[in-house]
């Protein structure tokens, strides 16, 4: 891990709908791996959603609304941080985008994006963390969600993190970074669609031979999560961050303890 930088450098965890609602391990994984690399670490209780399903829903009048108020609670930051590609790559690429046309707006929002990164992005481009000190006996394989690949260039990120895992073997996949099929609300309008993507995702994933599917977006993670489980596999599904964490205890995503 890098010991190297300062304890002043605040970072502003922006936790996600999903992690908050189904997944809080994850945003405790989240904060390990953020404290570890050198960084104080605040979870702002007033957040809520990015915006991204009324954005995808054509409201911009609801969207611009919810942008606002992310930015005045986290524009005090020197970072924000979300464990999520998906509500990262909102707030970093479209955030600015909603407000070009308010001169009040634009320059914050374009100053608030520019702190804004994906976890494993931010803990390797940012902070330089080169390993963890984290083990897992077994092999693993690895999705890469569309937003965080598209729209941030999240590939080796997390890749180089999970080498430094010991006891870890990477089975990468075919067509690791073909869409899963959740979508946000793209499931929901066209679910036959969705689960036809998701169906031949599975079979790259059951085709790894890997015994865990990972990745960087809950959402994704739980679209496969399920139909993997409807199908009967036996492959767990975790978040990156987890793994990376060494915080591996709790049930895997869709599972019951025991």
């Amino acid at each position: 891990m890098n010991q190297h930088i300062s304890q002043s450098r605040r970072v502003g965890l922006f936790v996600t709908c999903l992690v908050d609602l189904f997944r809080p391990c994850i945003g405790f994984a989240s904060v390990k791996l953020l404290e570890d690399a050198g960084y104080e670490v605040d979870v702002p209780m007033a957040q809520t959603c990015c915006g991204q399903p009324s954005y995808n829903s054509g409201d911009r009048e609801d969207t611009i609304s919810i942008a606002r108020k992310t930015i005045e609670i986290f524009e005090g930051y020197d970072y924000i941080v979300a464990p999520s590609g998906s509500c990262a790559g909102m707030l970093k690429k479209h955030y600015p985008a909603l407000f070009q046309d308010d001169s009040a707006w634009a320059e914050r929002a374009k100053a608030f994006s520019a702190k804004v990164y994906e976890l494993t992005s931010f803990l390797t481009d940012v902070a330089g963390v080169t390993a963890v000190e984290a083990a897992l006996a077994g092999s693993v394989t690895y999705h890469d969600s569309c937003s965080g690949l598209r729209e941030l260039g999240i590939r080796e990120q997390p890749r180089k993190l999970l080498a430094s895992v010991k006891g870890l073997e990477l089975k990468e996949m075919e067509d690791s970074d073909v869409c899963c099929g959740f979508g946000g609300t793209f499931c929901v309008k066209y679910p036959d669609i969705s689960n036809r993507i998701v169906e031949e995702k599975t079979k790259s994933i059951e085709a790894s031979g890997a015994r865990m599917l990972l990745a960087g977006d809950l959402g994704c993670l739980m679209n496969m999560a399920g139909k993997l489980q409807r199908q009967g596999s036996s492959i767990e599904v975790r978040h990156v961050a987890e793994v990376l964490a060494g915080m591996t205890d709790t049930p895997a995503i869709g599972r019951r303890k025991g």
